[in-house]
């Protein structure tokens, strides 16, 4: 058994390869199957928005005993006379925070008493805030707007980066199958949306956009030169590019996940602060969602477009009329895959990463006698 740095090496070299592009109907399917699970999740469900975006009144009681149970909230409230749908949520281990509509000022005062006699608390300890929905909607559409200039930039740039507007398309597909299944997992869960939630998702966007530009930065490499030759189809050298930033994906995503992680099992499920979860969750789950996409949509997407150019088209006849001769003169052979193999001139070693010695390696001349 090969160890990960091993692994590594051979997937960069090509001795070891997964066939991504071979089974990206596979992957694609997948990806949309799950935006369309997310689309379904926001129609039935719809997202649950803070009183940040749908204006309200917000209670704030601090210095209560520990995990107070939030039972004499709701009787609390029900006894000034508020039954629209309060919202009650325990932060950290000594205080609560109540959520309810727009509220008159001397119901707010009325509440405050209520809440401060149900928790035997001083009044003091029992603050208050309001947002009217007149400031919720500029918000709501202020950060609509930001997300309209993000992707716009953020197309712009990649046009000009890559001087090619397929890759931009590929980027952007992906960046939206991120954001829908994220903003699907708030549905499902009613998880409540925040303005710290709308800023963890324009984090992950830029994470996500970030792991598929090394890729598709790869790929440019790779096939800067394939029209001048006839062993590789742009497939093929796609899935190359896939396979060498493999591991650098995986180690990039497994560190940005963990403290993440930490914050957002440890800070938000067990200490109760659910401010953090706010930002945290669309956080952790928009980075595993951001590498998949970056491994299998955004790439095999981009080779689906690449394929239907003319120019990509006669390079990939040319190469296999090449593997067809060379087929039929012996000098290749067809693996179990399908594939072709081509037979070496010299049967010599491979290079090992760090081993090749270079200048140092080449015969020293020899000094003439005099």
């Amino acid at each position: 058994m090969m160890s990960y740095a091993e692994w590594g090496n051979a997937l960069y070299s090509g001795k070891k390869s997964y066939q991504i592009i071979k089974n990206r109907r596979i992957f694609l399917t997948t990806g949309l199957v799950l935006v369309l699970i997310a689309i379904i999740g926001v129609a039935i469900f719809g997202v649950n928005p803070s009183i940040d975006f749908k204006g309200g009144t917000d209670f704030t009681v601090t210095n209560t005993q520990n995990n107070p149970p939030q039972q004499p909230a709701y009787d609390a409230l029900k006894a000034a006379g508020v039954t629209e749908n309060p919202k009650v949520f325990q932060m950290g281990t000594n205080g609560l925070r109540v959520q309810t509509s727009q509220l008159a000022t001397e119901k707010e005062t009325q509440i405050q008493s209520e809440l401060a006699k149900a928790y035997k608390v001083n009044v003091k300890n029992v603050s208050k805030g309001s947002v009217g929905p007149s400031w919720g909607a500029s918000v709501s559409r202020q950060a609509a707007i930001g997300l309209v200039v993000f992707l716009a930039m953020i197309s712009l740039l990649l046009m000009a980066y890559f001087r090619t507007w397929t890759m931009a398309v590929s980027a952007l597909f992906a960046l939206m199958h991120d954001l829908m299944i994220t903003v699907g997992a708030f549905a499902f869960t009613q998880v409540e949306v925040t303005p710290a939630t709308i800023i963890g998702l324009l984090t992950i966007l830029g994470y996500s956009l970030y792991d598929t530009v090394v890729v598709f930065d790869k790929i440019r490499e790779n096939t800067k030169d394939m029209m001048n030759q006839s062993r590789s189809t742009y497939d093929e050298l796609a899935n190359l590019s896939i396979n060498q930033t493999m591991v650098r994906s995986i180690n990039t995503s497994i560190t940005a996940i963990l403290p993440v992680s930490a914050i957002l099992f440890l800070g938000s499920a067990l200490l109760g602060a659910s401010t953090l979860r706010d930002i945290s969750m669309p956080l952790f789950i928009g980075m595993i969602v951001g590498t998949f996409s970056s491994i299998f949509i955004a790439t095999p997407l981009l080779t689906i477009i690449r394929n239907r150019s003319q120019s990509i088209k006669n390079h990939n006849a040319k190469v296999e009329t090449a593997r067809q001769k060379a087929l039929e003169h012996g000098s290749a052979t067809l693996n179990p895959d399908g594939t072709v193999s081509t037979k070496p001139v010299v049967n010599a070693a491979p290079v090992q990463p760090g081993h090749h010695l270079g200048q140092a390696a080449q015969p020293k001349r020899k000094k003439k006698k005099n």
